[in-house]
């Protein structure tokens, strides 16, 4: 062997009587040793046009061998040979997992309902409110009947007083998930909570769990400031512990706040300073891409499920509209948003409390019924109409957040769902059949890039309001709040 290779560029190597090997001196990486494919004993015909080789396993009758096929064997290797690994092959040992997002109001459930009915599938839900009973019309849950059709997990698992973090919906998601693959379904998730799809995709952080002296104790530290509405104190007080981001958060996000100071109590850290999967496997990710010069696709190398993730978006100036018709119909119906949101304040919550009390809509809600209350019960047309705007501005600025958010997810793929729905549903039945068509058509395909050129659109975007036209169509909103929130 090493008189062949002085010389030589390329060193070939026979595997039994089939295959054959070029190894080349230049690129140590080929250099490796593969287990024979198929037993020597085992009789097969080489393929048509290549020669019968000898019997014989001695090192003169492999450089027959080498001397008769000459550059044929070496320039088509069979396929096994070609690479050590790659993506597609890891991924097809996997189970497969759909997980359809978007921006609210973009069609997920739709979609999601109709793919769980084509492939034999159930839905987990990835909504940060939906899992709360008794907030059905704010968090736009699947109604009855259609989770009647189409089994759905993770939907009112929780009393609205409870807390829910992105965590728990990490183990939550996962354990159904693999209940789901356990018995042969497919899993579908769908919603619109980045952090929760990001954590259940990726893996969560290695962050401490807190011990119930630490909740406790942080509880007890916090409440005082939560009573009294001193928020900008209880920040304070988090951020010279030792987190100074929690000043980026949203005003009266107890929880978020109360969870910065656990982690601190329980490590002495804050919570930025522990490793998230989805950061250490983009770094690989692009390290792979610096070296191997691939297409800008992640690689399903860390991951423990096949995922087919599709992002539904669509023009921005259409569905602004959309979320506006949706805040409008929402509050149309006084059992709808409006009596959800009262239901929480006479339970004892503020808004901004909780999960629940900080999800858009219902803080808005609440906010403004406490106004009534301190009223007496009454509101005005002007002052509804207010509530009604801040509500839509509200919604669509979260839409735009979630764009955002998603358009630095390469795993996703993003779908017009401005298309025709059948399409969209078929492209993606198929994608999960196949690999090799999970590329998204043209006619399909909404370009990331392409919803930063609306902003000349947006600049002039102006809502209007289909429902609450005039003071008229207020009244038996206003009658609602004068019998309802007289406290």
């Amino acid at each position: 062997m090493s008189n062949l290779g002085l010389k030589a560029q390329y060193l070939f190597v026979c595997f039994g009587p089939l295959h054959l090997h070029r190894l080349s001196f230049r690129n140590p990486i080929h250099l490796l040793l593969y287990p024979l494919p198929f037993p020597s004993t085992r009789s097969r015909r080489p393929p048509a046009g290549r020669p019968e080789p000898e019997s014989s396993s001695s090192s003169s009758s492999a450089r027959h061998q080498i001397s008769q096929c000459g550059m044929q064997y070496g320039c088509r290797r069979p396929a096994v040979w070609k690479r050590s690994w790659s993506p597609a092959a890891a991924a097809a040992t996997k189970n497969k997992v759909i997980v359809i997002s978007g921006p609210t109001g973009a069609g997920k459930t739709r979609l999601a309902l109709d793919l769980a009915k084509r492939l034999s599938g159930e839905i987990i839900s990835a909504d940060s409110v939906q899992v709360y009973r008794g907030l059905d019309v704010g968090s736009a849950k699947p109604s009855s009947s259609d989770r009647a059709a189409v089994p759905h997990h993770l939907i009112d698992i929780l009393h609205a007083s409870d807390d829910y973090s992105a965590g728990d919906f990490f183990h939550d998601a996962r354990a159904a998930t693999d209940h789901l693959l356990a018995r042969a379904r497919v899993p579908i998730v769908a919603g619109g909570t980045g952090l929760y799809l990001r954590w259940y995709i990726y893996g969560k952080p290695s962050v401490p769990q807190s011990s119930m002296d630490v909740t406790s104790a942080v509880w007890s530290e916090l409440s005082r400031f939560r009573d009294t509405g001193r928020w900008e104190e209880a920040v304070d007080l988090v951020a010279n512990a030792g987190d100074p981001k929690a000043r980026d958060l949203s005003v009266n996000n107890w929880s978020r706040l109360r969870r910065s100071l656990e982690i601190i109590r329980s490590s002495g850290s804050p919570p930025s300073a522990f490793s998230l999967p989805y950061n250490a496997y983009n770094l690989n990710h692009h390290r792979r891409l610096s070296l191997t010069n691939q297409a800008d696709q992640p690689t399903e190398l860390e991951l423990d499920y096949d995922f087919l993730c599709i992002f539904l978006a669509c023009p921005r100036v259409e569905l602004y509209r959309s979320i506006d018709l949706r805040c409008e119909e929402m509050l149309a119906d006084t059992g709808g948003l409006l009596s959800e949101a009262s239901w929480l304040l006479d339970i004892g919550l503020s808004p901004g409390m909780n999960s629940a009390t900080c999800a858009i809509g219902y803080r808005q809600a609440m906010e403004y019924l406490l106004q009534c209350r301190h009223n007496g019960g009454s509101s005005s047309p002007q002052e509804f109409l207010e509530f009604l705007t801040k509500f839509q501005t509200a919604s669509r600025n979260f839409s735009k957040r979630q764009m955002t958010w998603f358009r630095n997810e390469k795993i996703y793929q993003w779908v017009d769902a401005s298309q025709p729905f059948d399409a969209i549903a078929q492209f993606i039945c198929d994608a999960y059949h196949d690999r090799a068509a999970r590329l998204v058509p043209d006619s399909l395909e909404m370009k990331r890039e392409s919803c930063r050129h609306e902003s000349r659109d947006l600049k002039t975007y102006r809502s209007e309001n289909r429902v609450f036209r005039g003071d008229d169509d207020c009244c038996h909103v206003l009658d609602w709040i004068t019998r309802t929130q007289r406290k």
